[in-house]
């Protein structure tokens, strides 16, 4: 690409989703309704493990975490794409672009590693719950926690900053309902060789061991139950991992299928599809899934809600 070319790019637009105008406020009420469940569901949760001293364990601390994640998570996509439905010119500054890139990527990531320490601690409760409370002390508990903070942190920079070394010409379009990083990556006109190389190495790393340590935690649940047969038993693995792994799978997979193996036709759609089933469809199922059909969930409520009517 010649100089000539080359210019300073001040704003993308964003196409957002590949909506009829006749169905366009139907999906923005869809997506409204959505992204208040997913802050409605999440917030509940925070509040009644900061409430109810009977959640201050090691699952609930990781449950807050992740409740937290999926909240900003949401949050970093949801209100621009909603704003964007409403605007006649959907554009984003390119310093908001690249902030909203870094922390699409870092709390997509600390929700991974949040996942791995879930199923460690799932995996520790049912396959050595005489040992649980030793092995999961306090102290390894808040050190995974900052460990996951850290290691997302470093992640989400690394990307950041080897895009912001990057030239863009004058296609400003990015074909996505936010600044997704392969869509970036799309628009440089400049060698993009190391940052694909990072998106390879770093992001398998980052995706697919994750990926293995849940699958590997579930799989040591499943053989340990399996082991005293009974059908209480049998009927408890299947609800509580079967849940846990199918929202695990749709987050993973799509992830896998969109950055690790991307599609060679460019298809848009799908892409903004399985796009939409990461960022949006999993915060929002994650309460549901992992919280508030737990028994401990609903006797913390009960708690605070009797607290509440007594005051």
């Amino acid at each position: 690409m010649s100089g000539n070319n080359k210019t300073v790019i001040s704003h993308f637009v964003l196409l957002g989703l590949p909506i009829t105008p006749e169905h366009h406020h139907l999906f923005y009420s869809v997506f409204l309704a959505m992204y208040l469940t997913t802050i409605l569901g999440n917030l509940i949760i925070i509040i009644l493990i900061c409430l109810d001293t009977n959640l201050h364990t090691p699952m609930y601390l990781f449950l807050g975490n992740l409740s937290f994640t999926d909240l900003c998570f949401s949050s970093v996509t949801m209100p621009k794409l909603l704003q964007n439905m409403k605007s006649q010119v959907p554009s984003i500054p390119y310093a908001g672009c690249l902030t909203q890139m870094y922390f699409f990527l870092f709390f997509g990531d600390l929700e991974s590693f949040l996942l791995v320490a879930m199923a460690y601690d799932r995996y520790v409760a049912i396959c050595f719950p005489l040992h649980y409370t030793s092995i999961m002390s306090p102290k390894l508990c808040v050190s995974l926690v900052l460990l996951s903070w850290v290691l997302t942190t470093s992640h989400a920079m690394l990307h950041t900053l080897l895009l912001t070394r990057l030239s863009f010409c004058e296609n400003n379009v990015i074909p996505h309902f936010f600044c997704d990083l392969s869509a970036l990556l799309k628009l440089a006109c400049s060698d993009i060789h190391i940052n694909e190389l990072v998106v390879l190495i770093i992001g398998g790393l980052v995706v697919i061991l994750p990926f293995l340590l849940i699958i590997v935690s579930y799989t040591l649940i499943v053989s340990s139950i399996l082991k005293v047969p009974s059908t209480r038993g049998i009927h408890k693995v299947f609800s509580t991992c079967g849940s846990h792994l199918s929202v695990v799978s749709l987050f993973y997979g799509t992830i896998i299928g969109l950055y690790l193996c991307p599609s060679t036709n460019n298809s848009t759609l799908k892409d903004t599809v399985m796009s939409m089933m990461y960022t949006v469809v999993t915060p929002m199922l994650n309460p549901f899934i992992y919280s508030l059909r737990n028994r401990d969930m609903k006797a913390a409520l009960k708690r605070v809600l009797q607290k509440k009517t007594v005051f």
